[in-house]
């Protein structure tokens, strides 16, 4: 199917259907949200400092869920209450990331405790666009308690193509949940706010236009369920070339091979394809931590339009991602953050059947 295309539907798990949704454009899978049991990215606790970790400058934290640490503390006593916002997914075994600077996020406005200020995304460009925006802003928050806390606005870029109202009643609903969880800070370890599953994240990331459907089957009718297959193997073909992505305990590694191209350009191009479909391969298998690049051979000369092709590409995704650089060998380095759990540790085959 041409075009872009939203499926919210559900898998079925082990212990009753789990929430799902999918984004495909052209009938590639594009991304891929899956609810699972870990703590949700964005929900709030109200925890317990715990004990600092020497060395470290940070502090394990007691919540509901389970132990969260918190970097570069300062100041904080064990048994002393706080409210943390949950950063990304544990590592097995390890704590849950966690930050003391919270944000409310929507699909317009993003409400920012502890830094004031109103400010407009930059991929707005249109002045007059702008001050509309910012008008609406300050008439929605004007008098609001949120100023109490010190409270700021973001006006995300799909506040673009949105209508005034809807923007203005946005902005009052984080407003409104991010006082309600701010007067809420002490007592004992709780979770304040849930975190967005799926169904909701696909509303508030997933803003260009697109048709939606939410029938239940719609992944088995759009052969999703098939598409996520394909992401267990660690093959993926690209053109000519051929790419092997295997995550291990310490990094992820990715191979590419220029499969039957005999030309002399055969390695530029099999790493052209590579970089322009790895953060797309990454995300929807949720792999992050350090990723190492084995790329094909190609002139030293070319490696200047590899980064800009991988860098152009990491510009459309929405996870953090260093470009650590070339090692002697000639691998290329990566530092991705670890903002979703692997596919592997949340999906199963059953799932899918």
């Amino acid at each position: 199917m041409k075009g872009q295309l939203i499926l919210l539907d559900h898998l079925t798990g082990p212990d009753g259907p789990v929430e799902a949704a999918a984004l495909m454009r052209d009938g590639r899978l594009e991304d891929l949200f899956i609810d699972s049991d870990a703590p949700r990215p964005g929900a709030i606790y109200r925890a317990k400092a715990d004990r600092p970790v020497k060395g470290q400058g940070g502090m394990f934290l007691t919540t509901p869920d389970g132990p969260a640490f918190l970097r570069q503390v300062k100041g904080l006593s064990p048994g002393a209450p706080l409210l943390v916002q949950v950063t990304g997914h544990a590592e097995p075994g390890k704590a849950i990331p966690v930050t003391t600077k919270l944000l409310f996020k929507s699909r317009y406005a993003i409400v920012t405790p502890g830094a004031p200020g109103i400010n407009v995304s930059r991929q707005i460009k249109d002045d007059e666009t702008r001050d509309a925006l910012l008008e609406i802003a300050h008439d929605t928050l004007d008098g609001h308690p949120i100023h109490d806390h010190e409270g700021g606005l973001i006006l995300r870029s799909s506040c673009a193509e949105a209508e005034g109202d809807a923007v203005a009643e946005d902005i009052a609903a984080m407003a409104d949940l991010a006082v309600q969880v701010l007067n809420d800070a002490e007592g004992e370890a709780e979770k304040l706010t849930e975190g967005d599953g799926p169904h909701a994240m696909a509303w508030r990331e997933w803003v260009t236009p697109a048709q939606i459907e939410t029938e239940a089957g719609c992944f088995a009718h759009h052969g999703v369920h098939e598409k996520i297959e394909a992401l267990f193997r660690p093959e993926v073909a690209l053109g000519s070339a051929t790419v092997f992505i295997e995550p291990t305990r310490a990094f992820t590694a990715v191979d590419v091979n220029t499969g039957a191209d005999t030309s002399l350009a055969a390695g530029l191009k099999a790493n052209l394809a590579l970089a322009r479909d790895l953060p797309r391969q990454l995300r929807l298998r949720g792999l992050g931590g350090v990723v190492i690049l084995d790329l094909a051979p190609m002139p030293k000369k070319d490696r200047r339009s590899f980064e800009g092709a991988l860098r152009a590409a990491l510009k459309t995704d929405d996870t953090d991602t260093v470009m650590a650089g070339w090692t002697p060998l000639g691998n290329y380095e990566l530092q991705r953050k670890r903002a979703r759990q692997p596919l592997t540790d949340i999906v199963t085959e059953e799932m899918l059947q």
